[in-house]
């Protein structure tokens, strides 16, 4: 057995039935010239006979005496893949609706802790002939960075390599090797976090936090998006071309992630606008910050954060992409002057009132720490396939608790960046129109700095 990491034991703590807090990925695949109608079921076989699971898809909490079920992790001899491992066809007329409903069913269902956390799911049935692979792991043995590139690689850049690979196979020697070393880092990480608000560290977080005005949590308005939320999950997915996004950005002389924010900010607005429920105030965004390196290997959490003022308050788009980029310039200048374990430790302290938001009267005595959760994962810039399928999209989808009815992520796939929406249906009600909103605000932008 061995000891979970803080930010690990804080994701199993937080769930519950209505707080699955698991991530997931859903992508989509064109079938190469040729294919039988068999493609799919050789794929299933093959993926079932990878028997060869890495540890950290064995990994459960374990039963303690005192009821400490959060505290450590256990280690199964064998996971029974085909209880994990399972093949779906969707209903006719098998449109991306269909696909997309499904994909909903299966996000808002809790993983069983009695099993290693994850879940894959290879869905045939798509009316054009292409196919689906959705998966999903606990946030306590994967952030969203590492999900991506455990799925990823299992990929290639050769359309004509047909080696059927899984992410959950043992890495090799090598990675091990570094895999134990970034065990020993992430737990000397995890101590020092935790050591790490001792006074010196708290004096320097206080005046990084006021002498450069950091965005500071508990100041966003209370909106529709900030109330508690049922266990039920509807997701939305859709692809921007990557060329439009940078388009705007080397036109107003920002980043990627500045004008996607923007992108994002200019959708919530409309949407609320919608229902009658934009406050006066400026909406506040948690934006995960990924403080991985090279030498960490996949799995556990490496991530901090920082709330970025999303400006809808501002009607003119290009004033309101200015206004986010310097919020975004001004918080991640700020990050970046602390030592790795205590950014860790202040993306936990930023965490923490979402995590604990369900506990009764405590969300709603206090404003919401933030409005929404908007992640962008590094992604990969050149095609992908899988046994000669070309990858057409590759959806990450996250995490709504209580107070946080809606998240956004999305990842770099080739030349396109792919959005994913988790929503609280009851809460966000018509999830998909905030993805006509969110091509709307591009548009907006791009004529806003003359495209």
């Amino acid at each position: 057995m061995k000891f979970t990491a803080p930010i690990d034991a804080l994701c199993l703590v937080a769930e519950s039935r209505e707080h699955p807090m698991h991530v997931g990925g859903l992508q989509l695949f064109t079938p190469p010239q040729g294919a039988g109608p068999e493609f799919v079921r050789d794929i299933y076989q093959a993926m079932m006979a990878s028997r060869d699971v890495a540890p950290a898809f064995r990994k459960r909490p374990a039963k303690t005496l005192g009821g400490f079920n959060n505290a450590l992790w256990t280690v199964d001899d064998d996971a029974d893949l085909s209880y994990h491992v399972r093949r779906s066809a969707l209903p006719a007329p098998g449109r991306v609706r269909e696909l997309l409903d499904l994909t909903s069913r299966l996000h808002g269902t809790l993983l069983d802790r009695h099993r290693p956390l994850w879940e894959t799911h290879l869905i045939e049935g798509l009316g054009d002939g292409r196919f689906a692979v959705y998966t999903k792991m606990h946030h306590a043995i994967v952030d969203g960075v590492s999900a991506l590139r455990m799925l990823q690689g299992a990929l290639s850049s050769d359309p004509q390599d047909t080696e059927i690979r899984v992410p959950w196979a043992t890495p090799p020697r090598q990675g091990r090797q570094r895999a134990r070393r970034s065990r020993r880092a992430t737990l000397a990480g995890a101590i020092g976090a935790v050591a790490g608000f001792a006074p010196g560290t708290l004096s320097l977080t206080r005046a990084a936090l006021l002498e450069q005005h950091m965005t500071l949590p508990f100041r966003a308005p209370r909106t529709m998006l900030n109330v508690p939320i049922g266990g039920a999950r509807r997701c939305a997915a859709q692809s921007w071309p990557l060329e439009r996004i940078k388009g705007v950005k080397n036109a107003a002389g920002v980043t990627v992630n500045d004008v996607v924010l923007a992108m994002c900010a200019g959708a919530l607005r409309a949407y609320l606008t919608d229902h009658s429920a934009l406050p006066d105030k400026p909406l506040t965004a948690l934006v995960p910050v990924n403080l991985r390196t090279e030498r960490d290997t996949d799995g556990g959490n490496v991530v901090s954060g920082v709330l970025c003022n999303l400006a809808t308050d501002l009607d003119d788009p290009a004033e309101r992409l200015r206004a986010i980029r310097e919020s975004m310039r001004d918080n991640k200048q700020v990050l970046s002057q602390l030592p790795r374990a205590q950014a860790m430790a202040l993306g936990v302290s930023l965490l923490a009132p979402a995590a604990f938001s369900g506990i009764p009267g405590l969300g709603a005595a206090t404003p919401p720490p933030f409005n929404i959760c908007i992640s962008n994962v590094p992604g990969v810039q050149n095609p992908l396939y899988y046994n000669g399928a070309r990858l057409d999209g590759n959806y990450p989808l996250s995490i709504a608790v209580d107070g946080q009815a809606l998240n956004i992520t999305l990842a770099t796939s080739a030349d396109s960046l792919d959005f994913g929406l988790v929503g609280c249906p009851r809460a966000v009600p018509h999830l998909q129109r905030v993805l006509g909103h969110l091509e709307s605000s591009l548009k907006d932008m791009e004529r806003a700095v003359g495209l």
